[in-house]
Order: C-alpha cells, then sequence, then structure tokens
C-alpha cells in the first residue's frame, strides 16, 4: 500500500480535521480548568520541593502532560462540543491515564472494543464522528473509516507522525525498518503499518540477538520463531537484514535506542566495511523532546538521597514503566501507581504494580520519622492526579508519626 498517496487523499477530505476546533489559548484554558493544580504550581515555585512536618517531596523538574498529550485531550474535548448529539468514538484510550479516559466517556464518548488484538468497527456507522488517539492509528484502520464515511479527527501526537514519515522513508529506499518498541503497543502497531518491511525489537539484548544473526551466529528457525509476532508478513532474516534503519517507539528509553542504533551501525560496518555503510545502514532522531526530558529530570531526581519514590501514571503507558526502570535501576524503594486510590492514608498500605508483575499491597508504606519522598508522573497523567497523591502522602504523615 502507498501510505504516503493515501495520507495526502485523506488530508485532502472535508472529514478529516487534524487541527481541532478552538485556538491553542482556548485549548490551555480548557485543560487548565480540567486538570491544572495549585498546589503543584506553588511546589514548582518553590524549587519543586514541599516540606509538611516529618515529610519532604521532591518533585522531577519535568514531568507529567507533555504538549502532544495536551494538544490530544484538549482536541477531544473540542471535538465533543463541535459535535454536540452525535455519536463520538475513539479507536483506543486517549491517553493512557484511566482518570482522563473515565472523564470521556462521562462526556458521552464511546471506545471502540478490542479482542485479542483485533478492533471491532461494526458499531461504527456513515457520518459517526472518530477521533484517533495520541499514539495514532493503523493505516488500515484510517483506511476503514474513511471508506465508511466517518469524520475522523485526527489527535496523534506530532512525534508519532515524524516517526512514520521516518519509516517510510525506510521503505522508499528499500531499507528494512528495525522499530525500537513492544510490538503489541498500539503506537508501535500503528508505525508498523506504515513500514514495508519492518522487525520489532524490545531491548538491547533482543538488537544483540538480530546483531549476532546478521553477523553469521544464528539459527533460522529459532530467528523466525522468536519475532514471528514482531515481523512483517514474510520476514526473511537472509535477505531482510541486509539494509537497515532504526526507528522507535517515542516512549521507549532514549539511552536504549541510542545504543541499539550504534550497535547496528558498528554490525553494519563489520560486515560491508565503511566505504558501503550507507548503502546498509540509516539513522534518523525519532526520539520524542518530551521523553527525553522526562527521564533526564528522573535520572537527576534518583541521584539525590530518596527514602521512597513514587511514579505516577497508567499501568499500559510505556513511558510511565520506563521512568520506574530508572528508580529501579538505583535501588530505591519505588512503587509505581496508576492513581491516588492506590494510597490507603488509614492503614499506611499501598497497591502499586512493580516491573513485569500484577499489582500487589504493601504495608507500611511510609516509614517513620523523617521521610523524603521522589515523586515524577508520566506524560499522560495531569497535574491534579499528582496533588491529590501528594495530599494522601500529607495526611500519612501526619497520622503516622514516630513517637518522641
Amino acid at each position: 500500500m502507498d501510505t504516503q498517496a493515501f495520507k495526502q487523499s485523506l488530508h485532502k477530505s472535508d472529514r478529516y480535521n487534524r487541527r481541532g476546533f478552538g485556538s491553542a489559548a482556548q485549548r490551555a484554558q480548557a485543560l487548565a480548568d480540567a486538570y491544572q493544580s495549585k498546589l503543584i504550581g506553588t511546589i514548582r515555585d518553590n524549587g519543586n520541593l514541599l516540606q509538611h512536618g516529618r515529610l519532604q517531596v521532591r518533585l522531577a523538574e519535568a514531568f507529567g502532560f507533555c504538549w502532544g498529550v495536551e494538544r490530544s485531550v484538549a482536541m477531544a474535548y473540542e471535538t465533543r462540543k463541535h459535535y454536540p448529539t452525535q455519536r463520538i468514538w475513539i479507536t483506543n484510550e486517549i491517553i493512557h491515564n484511566p482518570s482522563v479516559n473515565d472523564h470521556l466517556r462521562k462526556m458521552n464518548v464511546l471506545f471502540i472494543s478490542e479482542e485479542k488484538g483485533v478492533k471491532d468497527f461494526s458499531g461504527v456507522k456513515n457520518g459517526d464522528v472518530v477521533i484517533l488517539p495520541a499514539f495514532g492509528a493503523t493505516v488500515q484502520d484510517m483506511q476503514l473509516l474513511h471508506e465508511r464515511g466517518c469524520h475522523i479527527i485526527d489527535t496523534t501526537c506530532p512525534w508519532v507522525s515524524k516517526v512514520w514519515h521516518t519509516v517510510e522513508k525506510h521503505k522508499k529506499h528499500t531499507f528494512t525498518s528495525i522499530i525500537h518498541g513492544k510490538y503489541k503497543h498500539e503506537e508501535t502497531l500503528a508505525t508498523s503499518s506504515f513500514a514495508g518491511t519492518y522487525l520489532v525489537v524490545l531491548d538491547l539484548a533482543e538488537a544483540q540477538y538480530v546483531s549476532d544473526y546478521i553477523l553469521g551466529k544464528g539459527n533460522r528457525e529459532e530467528f523466525l520463531k522468536r519475532f514471528s509476532k514482531a515481523s512483517s508478513n514474510g520476514f526473511d532474516p537472509d535477505k531482510d537484514l541486509e539494509r537497515l534503519g532504526v526507528a522507535n517507539q517515542t516512549t521507549m528509553l532514549k539511552s536504549e535506542t541510542e545504543e541499539i542504533g550504534r550497535l547496528f551501525e558498528k554490525t553494519m560496518l563489520s560486515k560491508f566495511g565503511p566505504a558501503e555503510i550507507n548503502e546498509h545502514f540509516l539513522a534518523f532522531n525519532t526520539i520524542c523532546d518530551a521523553t527525553d526530558e522526562r527521564q533526564g529530570a528522573m535520572f537527576s531526581l534518583v541521584d539525590e538521597a530518596l527514602d521512597v519514590m513514587v511514579v505516577i501514571g497508567g499501568y499500559n503507558s510505556s513511558n510511565t514503566t520506563h521512568l520506574q526502570e530508572i528508580a529501579v535501576s538505583r535501588g530505591i524503594r519505588s512503587f509505581h501507581i496508576d492513581t491516588p486510590d492506590r494510597i490507603n492514608e488509614s492503614t499506611n498500605t499501598i497497591t502499586h504494580m512493580p516491573l513485569g508483575e500484577d499489582l500487589i499491597s504493601e504495608k507500611n508504606f511510609l516509614p517513620e520519622g523523617s521521610v523524603k519522598v521522589g515523586i515524577t508522573s508520566g506524560a499522560s497523567t495531569p497535574d491534579r492526579v499528582v496533588e491529590h497523591v501528594i495530599q494522601k502522602l500529607m495526611k500519612l504523615s501526619e497520622k503516622s508519626v514516630c513517637p518522641s
């Protein structure tokens, strides 16, 4: 499929909108009314520090809503106002945050169901309004909705669109796209739909496995089995790993994406030599600035002497999970929660999700005596949610005072 030609055709349609319906100022005001926090503003003004009795809270320098998420959420709200009586659908969660998605449900916005990775568009009819979320939608889904006569409101983050352009360049020049990401994640599914030949690698270990195969150290059947769900149809590792371009899911860990890029460049240099490298390797910067900024702030925060780290964001939020990974890598007692309700201040218990595990509850969450708590949140988490977490910590610190 000529994805560039399809996009050009779609963008010319009077049933397609990627600009929204209000001004930037109106958008900012709507989000401020819904999600901004006076407490967070005060803490920011105090050097990201809050001292409350024995409790000290340190906020990361950068956290929470990024520009792309703000734009997406605001456009979804504008859409409801612009189409007050029409049925409105979202192809997936608008962002990976339960409170924001619940807010949209209360506005009578419908969510397209999915089972075993397949979306059910049977309820979507001609003339319905369909919102594409911040992490985009596959080109096949867009084509289906366009052909069905839907009004498409495209809130895809421009950084995600940038990655799509990159893999389309790979395809144009017959390079295989190596996509650093999670093959089931909505953004990676969308990105791979715009690619030609592609292979999704989860981490540096998988990238090293692919590199070894390129250098003749692997087993073909084992390779095909390992990447059966993470590669394009008919992927042939003996042919399709000759010319490579690297891209990424925008929410992955920046340092790892860069290391994967360097690994494949070194691999292709080793196999083909410096004179031929440009014929066998392409690299474009597809790392999101906001992701980079928040990860950098997290690295700075965990350099401090923290007793506890709280990471706030949806459990299916990739960028939030990577923030948690940074804390865990430093050996900090760290908790990933999706809502303030996960903290029970009456029992000093927190229900959280450790990396790669299911939800668990832990007693004696906040220790006695003076305690320093670091806090950050994923790009899909509003400041007001962070405020409510801090308020819970303040109440908890007041109830659990170390005896003199």
